[in-house]
């Protein structure tokens, strides 16, 4: 059993980079996917974490991404911290995120909710892992929501008040710079498209046609059917099923590593055959 989608104290989560190792270990996994949004800072200490437990630790990252005007992200694996175009692009999108941060903040203060940018820095412990959820938790600590998805409900999600979008890279051009990068890259949770059957078919097809390696078929919050819809999809264009569990820690609860909801398994043999696109 493995889990290609996990997130830690560098980004959105609450555990640090060597606590997630500890707990894909727990959970029975042989290999997982440290993958924060925009950065590679913590997979250092997983992987050495890692190997002390004797489970492999795959070196990955989450990227913002747009495909037809519509945020996308695509899941980045085999890419250690460097200095090339991969890297520089991933910087660019730290920057804008520290932007997009503080002018959300700004904007929650026009609407009458005036917490300050150094306590969500301080909620997220280093300005660079600051997301939404720490900005939604510093709501919570103030009475302005009742926990952190209504503040993401009634504040913060795309079409609400306060929110602020943030800088992308084209699905195409992240795919491009993983396989530069002797990387691959697999779309995530792609149902977050909001796309019809036919529409999500021409997607997919378009992006492996770019290069894509993966699909994430077997997702901690589909059900059932959802992902044998999308591993149909993934056969039909040739591309890897993969699945993750998205854990995040508290901020997203009812998620555990490996299991996810407790019907999570994506069996080894997945990693094996998404290895198997890397560039020669």
């Amino acid at each position: 059993m493995i889990d290609l989608h996990l997130h830690s104290t560098c980004s959105d989560g609450t555990d640090p980079p060597g606590r997630i190792a500890e707990l894909a270990a727990a959970a029975g996994c042989s290999a997982f996917a440290l993958t924060d949004h925009d950065t590679l800072d913590g997979t250092a200490e997983a992987r050495r974490r890692a190997a002390e437990l004797g489970l492999t630790a795959v070196p990955g990252c989450e990227m913002s991404c747009s495909f037809r005007g519509r945020g996308a992200h695509v899941l980045v694996y085999w890419v250690d911290e460097g200095d090339g175009a991969l890297h520089q692009e991933l910087v660019r999108l730290r920057t804008d995120r520290v932007a997009r941060n503080r002018a959300l903040v700004a904007r929650l203060g026009e609407l009458g909710i005036p917490i300050s940018y150094d306590e969500v820095v301080a909620e997220a412990a280093a300005e660079a892992a600051v997301g939404r959820p720490h900005v939604a938790a510093v709501m919570v600590r103030h009475g302005a929501a009742e926990s952190i998805p209504d503040a993401f409900d009634r504040w913060l999600a795309r079409g609400r008040p306060a929110h602020v979008p943030k800088d992308r890279l084209a699905v195409a051009d992240a795919a491009a710079l993983a396989r530069g990068a002797g990387g691959v890259a697999v779309l995530a949770h792609p149902l977050t498209l909001g796309l019809a059957d036919r529409e999500l078919d021409g997607a997919v097809a378009e992006l492996a046609g770019a290069g894509l390696a993966g699909l994430e078929v077997r997702y901690a919050r589909y059900d059932r059917h959802q992902r044998a819809a999308l591993d149909q999809l993934a056969q039909r264009h040739g591309l890897v099923a993969t699945g993750g569990s998205d854990y995040h820690g508290t901020v997203k609860s009812g998620l555990a590593v490996g299991v996810g909801r407790g019907d999570l398994v994506v069996p080894d043999d997945v990693l094996e055959a998404l290895a198997a696109r890397r560039p020669a």
